[in-house]
Order: structure tokens, then C-alpha cells, then sequence
């Protein structure tokens, strides 16, 4: 037995020694490569994690950026649509104050043609007149004459108008 307890001490002995040699140029740098991976793989997973919240951030700023951008659209067309209700509305005062001053000038200018022709008409009225009272001293119509004078005037004064 005690031959066997010597081969079971050389085995335990040897196995000792194994572990000791495989744990010191083995699993130290297994486990040092293990824990190298593990951490690179926690930096990663961390950095990604910082660059998603960062990604959310940029997506929000980008939302709100979008969203400021479109107000800001919204007011210039607002902006635009009434500058161009006043300018419409200026072009129209200014289009109907034009047509009623060229309105006034040609009533103006109708009325002073009116009364140029019945300045006109007045002034051959009283030349026909004068040449009838003319006509009438010097020579004594008869009834007859006188009639057909007066109808010759009146035909006359009927032509000017």
C-alpha cells in the first residue's frame, strides 16, 4: 500500500505541479486575454451607448431645428401673402384714383366743349338775328315773306345744333 500511496503522492505531486505550470503560462494569459476582450467589449458597448444618446440629442436638435425652420417658413409666407394684400390694395387705390381723376378731366373737357359749341351757338344765334333784323329794316316783308324768313331762320338755327 504504501507503494501506491507513493504513486497516488507522485501523481497528486505531479498533477500540483501541472496546475501550477498550466495556470501560471496558460490560464493567467488566457485569462488576461479574457479580461482584455471583456473590457474592450464594455468600452465598446459603453461608447456605443454614448453615441446613441448622442445620436438621440442630434435627433432632437435636428427635430427642433425642423420645426423652428418650418415656423420661420410659415411666418415669411405669412409675411409675403400680406405684403402683397397691401400692395394689391395700394394698386387698386391708386388705380381707382386715376381712373376718377381721368374721369373729372374728361368731364371737364366735355363740359368746356359744351360750352365752347354754346358759346359758338349763341354767337351765330345773334349774328342770325342781326342779319335777320337787317334783312327785315331793309326791305317790308309782307306776311308771306316774313314767314318764310323766320322759317329759314329757325331751319338755320336747327342746323348749328
Amino acid at each position: 500500500m504504501s507503494f501506491e500511496i507513493g504513486t497516488m503522492l507522485f501523481q497528486l505531486v505531479a498533477f500540483i505541479i501541472l496546475m501550477l505550470l498550466v495556470s501560471k503560462f496558460a490560464l493567467r494569459p488566457m485569462l488576461k486575454t479574457m479580461k482584455k476582450r471583456q473590457d474592450y467589449i464594455e468600452d465598446q458597448l459603453e461608447d456605443a451607448k454614448e453615441n446613441r444618446i448622442k445620436a438621440e440629442k442630434l435627433l432632437e436638435e435636428q427635430r427642433k431645428a425642423l420645426n423652428k425652420a418650418r415656423k420661420e417658413a410659415k411666418e415669411i409666407i405669412e409675411r409675403a401673402r400680406a405684403q402683397k394684400d397691401r400692395e394689391s390694395e395700394a394698386i387698386i387705390k391708386q388705380a381707382q384714383e386715376r381712373a376718377g381723376r381721368i374721369l373729372e378731366e374728361a368731364t371737364s373737357e366735355i363740359r368746356r366743349e359744351k360750352e365752347k359749341a354754346l358759346a359758338s351757338l349763341r354767337d351765330e344765334v345773334g349774328m342770325l338775328s342781326i342779319q335777320l333784323a337787317s334783312k327785315v329794316l331793309q326791305k317790308e316783308l309782307d306776311k308771306k315773306e316774313q314767314s318764310e324768313l323766320v322759317s329759314s331762320y329757325l331751319d338755320e338755327v336747327g342746323r348749328l345744333q
